[in-house]
């Protein structure tokens, strides 16, 4: 997907630049209040920078996606974060810390991004603790042993993966930049999980006994990860249409599956599915259907740590105050002493 900047405006400049701002180096032109400017950027398949006139509609998808996208990134610190001071070594446990500090980072680049688009972080928060808006279904379920974690790293971050390297390429230039970060750093985390599950799936029979429990439990919830099939989702063409995603749910589960299948072969377990069979005429692997059902009755509240999740995050957003409060009246007291020495 092209740009339309100069060389100094890459996507690889995504470290050294805002990303909420257009790169320098473009030289667009964009004018404001024109419907016809933001057709034709689609059409050229331009990135979408802030300034840029842009409906409505586009404006308040974009908000809802990028605002479902961090609620996630900070929910799903918590099934992980549950494992930190029980982490079988030192190592495992550094290496989970750095994971779970990933996914704040994430959240609050994500916010950022929504910002860009005249959303307000706080009111986007509020809408998270009182329901209002959503967060992935794939972190209302338990971490009950310590595979749980490898098998969140290797299913769950991986289904990620597949789900947001489209995305760098979405038509709205601050979240197709946030991207390139996020899923560099989701690598790792699947490799981490995958190299979890190894290890036990290759010691001893409890071990692996225990791999095969967390993967038996995390396959399926992880497929309905990528939304439901192409004829119930109803914002799939739209978005498709604008930009903003790039394949459909199916397309993406597809690959999914296609991707996990050698590794699971790799890792000596068996994914929870007698029906996963190459299809040579296809060029794919069959795999059995997904009950959706769940997935809904999740989505509305009634997994099994939905309730649990959410106390958890409403508590520690108002164990915070306090921080939010100093940091907004050193805020002032910066801004007061700076108009004075002017």
């Amino acid at each position: 997907m092209r740009d339309c900047v100069t060389s100094a405006g890459t996507l690889g400049s995504v470290y050294g630049n805002d990303f909420g701002t257009p790169q320098e180096g473009d030289q667009r032109p964009r004018e404001s209040g024109d419907p016809a400017a933001f057709t034709q950027l689609l059409a050229d398949d331009c990135r979408i920078e802030p300034r840029d006139d842009m409906p409505e509609a586009y404006r308040k998808t974009l908000v809802r996606q990028i605002a479902q996208h961090a609620h996630s990134e900070i929910i799903g610190m918590q099934p992980e974060a549950n494992w930190i001071s029980r982490a079988p070594s030192l190592r495992r446990k550094a290496i989970l810390m750095a994971k779970v500090q990933d996914e704040a980072g994430h959240g609050l680049y994500l916010y950022a991004a929504a910002e860009t688009l005249g959303a307000d972080r706080a009111d986007l928060l509020d809408q998270l603790h009182s329901g209002r808006q959503k967060y992935s279904s794939i972190f209302n379920y338990p971490t009950l042993t310590w595979a749980d974690v490898g098998a969140i790293g290797w299913l769950v971050d991986g289904a990620a993966i597949v789900n947001q390297v489209p995305l760098c390429r979405c038509s709205y230039g601050p979240y197709a930049r946030a991207m390139v970060r996020v899923c560099k750093e989701e690598s790792f985390h699947q490799r981490q999980g995958f190299e979890i599950l190894h290890t036990l799936s290759h010691g001893t029979a409890a071990q692996k006994a225990m791999a095969q429990d967390a993967v038996n439990r995390y396959w399926w919830p992880s497929l309905m990860m990528f939304g439901p099939p192409d004829d119930d989702s109803p914002n799939s063409a739209q978005s498709m249409a604008w930009g903003i995603k790039r394949f459909s749910n199916d397309a993406l589960r597809q690959r999914f599956v296609d991707m996990t299948v050698p590794q699971a072969e790799a890792l000596g377990l068996t994914l929870p599915d007698p029906e996963i069979v190459w299809n040579d005429e296809r060029g794919h692997y069959d795999f059995g259907e997904v009950d959706f059902t769940e997935l809904f009755e999740v989505i509305k509240g009634n997994g099994p740590c939905n309730a649990q999740r959410m106390a958890h995050r409403r508590e520690a957003h108002e164990d915070g105050a306090w921080v939010r409060e100093a940091a907004s009246a050193y805020a002032a007291k910066q801004a007061e002493s700076g108009v004075g020495a002017a």
